[in-house]
């Protein structure tokens, strides 16, 4: 699944953004990023250069202020009851997703990773960069290494960065999603719950 407005109720960069004073900036590029509008790479390296300067304790004050989406521990709980495993894929940051990823006993989890030097963001990316195409190949790889084909994996997600993901899935979930995101999956859900995904699995 992905991680900003589905595993969680925020977006992660708009967080970070208050930290340095430029939310209502990167908000309305990340909404335009959403919808399609705009190519993800350029507009998540925009936003990320307005970070440069934050200390890196900032990291504990914005995951402290994450909220999980009602029913997500639900969702996780029944997949692995069911013997199964869950991944998280998100275009925000490893520095936050990590230690979320354990809280919640996350099978696997993937994002980008915020240049930190000398204790402080430098506004820049290291490593490559998780875009659409990036959270396809993570699916794929996971199914794999559970030794599962695509078509028995479920993907959920609410933006234009998780239409890929769902083209390779053999199930897809729009999750409070845009109307594009929508159009493009086999199921929506626009009721703010992860448990309404559980009957849809075949989890018996």
């Amino acid at each position: 699944m992905d991680v900003d407005s589905t595993l969680i109720q925020d977006e992660v960069i708009e967080l970070l953004a208050d930290f340095a004073g430029v939310r209502e900036q990167v908000a309305e590029v990340t909404e335009s990023a959403m919808r399609g509008e705009i190519d993800f790479e350029e507009s998540l390296r925009s936003r990320v250069a307005t970070l440069a300067g934050l200390h890196e304790s900032v990291f504990v004050e914005v995951l402290d202020q994450v909220r999980l989406s009602a029913g997500a521990t639900e969702l996780i709980s029944a997949v692995h009851d069911a013997g199964g495993r869950v991944g998280a894929v998100s275009g925000g940051f490893i520095q936050i997703l990590a230690p979320l990823a354990a809280k919640l006993n996350l099978n696997y989890f993937r994002a980008n990773t915020l240049e930190v030097v000398d204790g402080s963001l430098t506004g820049g990316l290291i490593g490559p960069i998780i875009d659409r195409k990036a959270k396809a190949e993570a699916l794929l790889e996971w199914a794999s290494d559970f030794g599962e084909k695509p078509e028995w994996v479920a993907a959920i997600g609410d933006g234009a960065n998780d239409l890929d993901m769902f083209e390779v899935a053999g199930l897809s979930f729009a999750y409070n999603a845009k109307p594009m995101v929508r159009e493009r999956a086999d199921i929506s859900i626009d009721v703010p719950d992860l448990r309404l995904v559980i009957p849809h699995l075949k989890l018996a």
